[in-house]
């Protein structure tokens, strides 16, 4: 494992200072600037988030500010409008406000004494996506992008559907999770003595994101906005696109190296995770990811030549086969290069299926083994032992007689007869080893209601037979001579997908007419390496022990044997309680729970629970944060509660409820 080496010589000095940035309507938007020590302007990177930058983010974000400030770069750190010390109300997720006032970001940097004029944009996750949708408004001034574990595609490759089908396990955890975020106060250590009345007012304006998120369940406007995909000749900058292969965004890299132009676009895909490739969090190897991104700044925002642009267009680490297990310190494998998407060392080979016809009814609880949507690098975040799911599914498998290696998204043609409209269909490609032991390597997910397109449902005629088609999820894998190469067949995978009502009744495979697609890579020599990792030093957060009782599990199974019932627990483990420099006490605490029972597709239930305090000694500041998240369904309507209380050392500042009945249109 690469554990970065701390950097403590820069090419600069450098300072930090904290401002307001003020947008065109008044509002004031808190930011964090670390510049070199020089008198020549230089250009400016942006960070912007929502995800408050004075605690939440904050340790990360000195392990790379700092580094680029020392490297000659103005490295701008802004939390969005409504969230930690910015001024406003908070909005919908990547809504129209917060692109704006990123462009008017944008430009306020450019137009600043101590910039060049040029700025770049880079952050992860929630900062990716906006750094490529504000980059798709083409501010003149943004010239390069590093766009990290994003999305190019807001419906059907985010948190929210999945192949045309909700997504259980993370519309409902992030909706949840965010309404705790926005739910956290104005810190009074940076906003002064009026940080209640801010508090007050910002909770107003809160409506939960699930609320909306179900409120369009095909992709219709609401999602089409920010998705980059509706127009990638909208981006005006450069992009290195980078994810990992344990990151469900990972499919954003390969569309944006195959659809930007090759002289403003490269792609990075390791084996991470949904964290920056340079922290050293399983499952590596780490890289010297500062060094590159460095790279493509000094090309894209200084004019020097780098190199960076005679790299291949997507350099990618192909895993080799591995055992299965929830945590890898370090992936077995290597890096490969290709000069181009589709890549030219790239062939489909397709592998019919034989036998009779399978009648498929999965268990209501098949899925509980498939880990967890978004690891962060934690012990229970990967999928476990696939043979408990194989036994509920329906499996083909195939000899590998001389090993082979696969990148890219392989596809599925599966003729199925269903008995009811609605269902799903959930594909898994496994590595199965010569005892047995299966890895999973990839998955698809197809609604049956969105296989005519995710715009529309097209209900399925009732026990009739037809074919359809659908990628798994892309990967890079090489399976080994002796194993074998599984594709199981699921019509269940709770929690990750809302099941259908009916759905019990499964359906029928026919192997004539189905077949399963790789897209099969030749063996090349490629010499693709990266630096070791690097970052500035880190912030002073000290995480003391707490007195509570024997931690939870971070995944806990709990089945009920007479009943039929199956819950599965989660502990997401975000931070837990740190202590910041400044004096700040930051606690944080949050449970999932996905229940189901076999038999029922409508006993899917879901509820997240949070508790979050932050306290200042020195100010006898002491507030907290409680939210209760619950969703259930009917055969006609999801039903979902959401609960906020909000309090200070003086008593309650908010407590509301949401209780709100959403139709079942397509999910």
């Amino acid at each position: 494992m690469h554990t970065p080496r701390i950097r403590t010589e820069y090419p600069y000095g450098t300072n930090r200072e904290d401002v307001r940035i003020p947008l065109p309507d008044g509002t004031l938007l808190y930011a964090r600037i670390w510049r070199p020590v020089t008198d020549r302007p230089v250009p400016a990177l942006l960070e912007y988030l929502p995800y408050r930058l004075s605690d939440w983010t904050a340790p990360r974000d000195w392990q790379r500010h700092p580094w680029y400030a020392g490297h000659g770069y103005a490295s701008v750190r802004v939390d969005v409008r409504g969230h930690g010390n910015s001024q406003g109300l908070p909005g919908d997720e990547y809504d129209a406000q917060e692109l704006a006032d990123g462009v008017a970001v944008v430009e306020w940097l450019a137009a600043q004494p101590w910039c060049t004029g040029k700025v770049g944009m880079f952050g992860i996750s929630w900062g990716g996506f906006n750094s490529l949708q504000i980059a798709a408004l083409a501010p003149e001034a943004l010239k390069a992008v590093v766009t990290v574990c994003s999305a190019d595609d807001r419906y059907d490759n985010d948190v929210h559907y999945m192949g045309g089908s909700v997504l259980a396990v993370d519309m409902h955890a992030w909706a949840a999770t965010m309404l705790a975020f926005v739910s956290r106060p104005p810190d009074p250590e940076y906003v002064g003595e009026d940080w209640r009345r801010m508090w007050r007012t910002r909770m107003e304006g809160v409506e939960p994101f699930i609320h909306t998120w179900l409120d369009h369940q095909t992709r219709d406007d609401y999602w089409r906005h920010g998705s980059v995909c509706e127009d990638y000749s909208a981006i005006g900058a450069a992009v290195l696109a980078v994810g990992g292969w344990h990151d469900p965004y990972r499919d954003t890299v390969l569309r944006l190296v195959e659809h930007l132009p090759d002289d403003r676009v490269r792609g990075i895909i390791g084996p991470w995770s949904h964290q920056y490739p340079d922290r050293g969090l399983p499952p590596g190897p780490a890289i010297g990811f500062l060094q590159e991104t460095l790279r493509w700044w000094d090309h894209h925002l200084k004019g020097e030549d780098t190199g960076v642009m005679e790299e291949p267009l997507l350099r990618s680490w192909i895993s080799d086969s591995h055992p299965p297990a929830t945590v890898y310190e370090e992936m077995p494998g290597r890096w490969v290069g290709d000069p181009a998407w589709p890549s030219p060392h790239v062939t489909p080979v397709a592998y019919g299926f034989q036998g009779a016809p399978v009648t498929i009814r999965s268990a209501q609880h098949t899925g509980v083994d498939a880990g967890r949507f978004f690891p962060f690098g934690n012990d229970g975040d990967l999928p476990p032992d696939q043979r408990a799911e194989d036994a509920q599914s329906g499996c083909f498998d195939f000899e590998v007689r001389q090993g082979f290696q696969i990148l890219g998204r392989p596809r599925v043609r599966l003729r199925i007869t269903c008995p009811v409209p609605r269902g799903q269909v959930v594909a898994r490609l496994c590595d199965v080893a010569p005892d047995g032991a299966s890895t999973l390597v990839t998955r698809g997910v197809l609604n049956l209601s969105a296989r005519g397109g995710r715009d529309h449902v097209e209900e399925w005629p009732a026990g009739s037979t037809g074919d359809v088609e659908f990628e798994l999820n892309g990967i890079g894998h090489a399976f080994r001579p002796g194993h074998r190469v599984r594709l199981s067949v699921s019509s269940a995978y709770w929690p990750w997908i809302w099941p259908q009502p009916g759905s019990e009744a499964g359906f029928t495979l026919d192997p004539e007419g189905s077949s399963l697609e790789l897209p099969v890579r030749a063996a090349t020599r490629d010499g693709v390496a990266f630096e070791a990792p690097e970052q500035s030093a880190p912030l002073d957060v000290v995480y003391p022990a707490t007195l509570d009782e024997e931690p939870r599990p971070e995944r806990l199974v709990v089945r009920d044997v007479a009943a039929g019932t199956w819950r599965l627990e989660v502990d997401p483990r975000y931070g837990g309680t740190r202590v910041y420099p400044d004096g700040l006490e930051f606690t944080e605490d949050a449970r999932e729970t996905y229940t189901i029972t076999d038999g029922d597709p409508l006993s899917a239930r879901t509820r997240s629970d949070w508790t979050i305090r932050l306290r200042r000694p020195d100010r006898e500041w002491d507030v907290s944060v409680r939210t209760r998240s619950e969703i259930r369904c009917e055969a006609d309507d999801f039903l979902t509660t959401d609960e906020v209380v909000c309090e200070d050392t003086e008593g309650i500042v908010f407590h509301r409820t949401w209780e709100r009945r959403i139709p079942r249109t397509a999910g």
